[in-house]
């Protein structure tokens, strides 16, 4: 039914939030659009796609944007703070310095995307599949990643205090100078994960999860234990 019914498409154009609002509530593709700093706080976006815009600063606080695509946008700095992203697609794409306070992403995909910096905090997501994504410095605590296999993800200086990543399996990952503090990693088996400079409040934090020698050796010479 979705190919008798495809979405009318917005194209190479700057779009002012008067422009977006007449179109809320009926699904569009916007490609190639520029809504640099606009105002699109509040409206319904619902299965929008978004496909190779500029939507630096662009303020979605609010925004009703349930399974939305994004693909290859640039969107640093951009807010999403209160917004509903359950089930939506990110791909490609730049979320740098973004804030997503009180977002929903249940079951959302989330592949080569970057969130250097960005603010998850208080952030819903359940089953939600991240791939190939740099996380470098954000702010992620209590972020619930039980039994989840995480694939080639940069959480390197991030926040991560509180994570419960129980029984979760990294797969060329790094949690390099990550802040642990009170992260539980019961059952976790983290042998693909760099954890060179972690920051732990005790190392017991790591109890019942699957490490190599190598890693062992790393950890206690962070603690400043010598291993011979």
């Amino acid at each position: 039914m979705e190919d008798l019914f495809p979405q009318p498409v917005l194209k190479q154009r700057t779009l002012v939030r008067r422009d977006v609002e007449k179109l809320a509530g009926r699904p569009h593709t916007v490609v190639e659009c520029e809504l640099v700093g606009g105002d699109l706080s509040g409206l319904d976006l619902s299965q929008w796609s978004f496909e190779k815009c500029d939507l630096r600063q662009t303020d979605f606080h609010g925004a009703k944007l349930e399974r939305s695509k994004w693909r290859s946008c640039r969107a640093a700095f951009a807010s999403f703070v209160g917004c509903d992203l359950s089930e939506a697609s990110f791909a490609n794409s730049d979320f740098n310095n973004a804030a997503l306070k009180r977002s929903n992403l249940d079951s959302a995909k989330i592949v080569g995307c970057k969130f250097t910096g960005a603010d998850m905090t208080d952030v819903r997501a359940l089953e939600v599949r991240f791939e190939e994504t740099l996380f470098i410095n954000a702010k992620m605590p209590g972020r619930d990643f039980r039994k989840a296999t995480l694939t080639r993800l940069d959480f390197s200086q991030a926040d991560l205090r509180k994570c419960d990543f129980r029984h979760a399996t990294f797969n060329d990952c790094s949690l390099r100078d990550a802040l642990l503090d009170a992260a539980r990693f019961d059952g976790a088996d983290l042998r693909g994960a760099d954890l060179g400079g972690v920051r732990l409040g005790d190392a017991s934090q790591f109890r019942g999860a699957t490490i190599s020698s190598e890693q062992a050796s790393q950890l206690l010479s962070e603690l400043g234990l010598k291993v011979r």
